[in-house]
């Protein structure tokens, strides 16, 4: 078979990619009749991007598993990392005590090369002690950002605390929402599964809000995961990055998980990353 020159296997690529201004980001020799491969419309759309979520880590730690999770984020590579909270075990008034475990939790975070966003859980912010100390480390307990387009809203659900969003807390983000209302999805993380509680917590308030636009929400607390569907959208509850578990299995929504999350235009699409399943590259040697 007659192989094409040099100058034919450019303009073959330019062809294939549809654009005379942009060829693929590869040099290969392509053959007219056949070649060994499906095509060559690489998965590298710029608006796509991903993501972890990493679970409660208290309520009863068990250790040695969040340190994992560190080494094997890094691993991965995601862009950046998301907490849903419950990061120390709190529910103290003793200052040594607090400071004591946040700076245990920095210390394993700091090894993360990647952005890591704290979110208060109840065990993080459990009395106005520690809601200080919270100030005094990390400022704002709810905030968000926009990342390519994407909305991230980081709800605290111990405003105050048990189980509330403040009135202060919903108008910010109502601010937010009528401020960014052209981002293509909408992504809702706070420690607390608020659409579950009986009680008036405001989390309705801020449901009404979101109504009209792609969204999804995660949330964790129970350490069992759980998927929901509400509004025509999605809701997760997540299980464990190391908190108390019986980790019966997925049957059961109990294990030790990462999440990850690749951002397309159709939204997120959701990967559970057991952590047993992620093993670096000398899982075996010679």
């Amino acid at each position: 078979m007659k192989r094409l020159s040099s100058i034919g296997l450019f303009a073959l690529l330019l062809i294939l990619s549809g654009c005379v201004t942009a060829p693929r980001p590869i040099s290969i020799s392509v053959e007219r009749e056949a070649n060994p491969w499906t095509h060559l419309n690489f998965n590298q759309d710029p608006d796509q991007f991903q993501f972890a979520i990493i679970c409660d880590r208290t309520g009863g730690n068990r250790p040695g598993v969040f340190e994992s999770a560190m080494w094997k984020l890094n691993l991965l590579q995601p862009e950046f990392v998301v907490s849903i909270g419950d990061l120390i075990q709190g529910y103290t008034q003793d200052e040594a005590e607090i400071e004591t475990q946040w700076d245990e939790l920095e210390g394993l975070v700091h090894e993360l090369e990647m952005p890591f966003f704290y979110l208060p859980g109840n065990h993080d912010i459990s009395n106005k002690k520690m809601a200080g100390k919270w100030r005094e480390r990390f400022g704002r307990s709810y905030y968000h950002f926009v990342y390519r387009n994407v909305l991230f809203l980081c709800l605290n659900s111990e405003d105050p605390p048990p189980t509330c969003l403040s009135r202060e807390q919903i108008e910010y983000f109502s601010r937010v929402l009528r401020e960014n209302q052209a981002v293509r999805w909408t992504l809702v993380f706070m420690h607390k599964p608020l659409w579950l509680q009986e009680e008036d917590t405001g989390w309705e308030q801020v449901e009404a809000l979101l109504s009209g636009r792609p969204y999804t929400v995660f949330a964790g607390h129970t350490h069992a995961y759980r998927l929901h569907h509400r509004l025509g959208q999605r809701y997760f509850v997540l299980a464990t990055t190391g908190g108390v578990s019986n980790l019966r299995g997925p049957e059961f929504g109990r294990f030790d998980h990462l999440v990850w999350i690749t951002m397309t235009e159709e939204g997120p699409r959701v990967a559970n990353l057991l952590l047993d399943g992620i093993l670096g590259e000398k899982v075996r040697t010679e």
